[in-house]
């Protein structure tokens, strides 16, 4: 059960980072809760609302090392390493994911900038 939760949140998380999902509003508005709020790799809060109307940063990134940790039946903390190819930097970030309406809504996200290259995190 856990496995195929992980997938799935994977899969939605993936979504999140796509750049794609990242251009269009109306796929942000599907994966974001309504009380989503974000701490950026800028210092900087941002809310739902911020991020629907100003957009969200485009880059193309690639995930890494994703992890699963459930918090209650409907709350799950994922952790994950972004390589971002584009501003060529990478990201320690982590994830509330809370199931609400009978689907997976990202509650809470936060990127924190890291020197850490991708060769160093990688499990073997």
């Amino acid at each position: 059960m856990k496995e195929d939760l992980k997938k799935h949140l994977y899969e939605l998380e993936e979504d999140h980072t796509n750049l794609q999902t990242r251009k269009s509003r109306d796929a942000l508005d599907r994966i974001l809760a309504d009380d989503f709020f974000e701490i950026g790799s800028s210092g900087y809060m941002f809310d739902k609302k911020e991020c629907l109307e100003s957009g969200v940063i485009l880059t193309e990134m690639s995930l890494h090392n994703y992890e699963i940790y459930p918090l209650a039946p409907d709350v799950v903390l994922s952790t994950y390493f972004i390589a971002d190819k584009t501003r060529n930097r990478n990201t320690l970030r982590s994830s509330i994911w809370k199931h609400i309406d009978g689907r997976w809504q990202l509650y809470f996200h936060q990127g924190t900038i890291t020197n850490q290259q991708l060769n160093e995190i990688l499990k073997t």
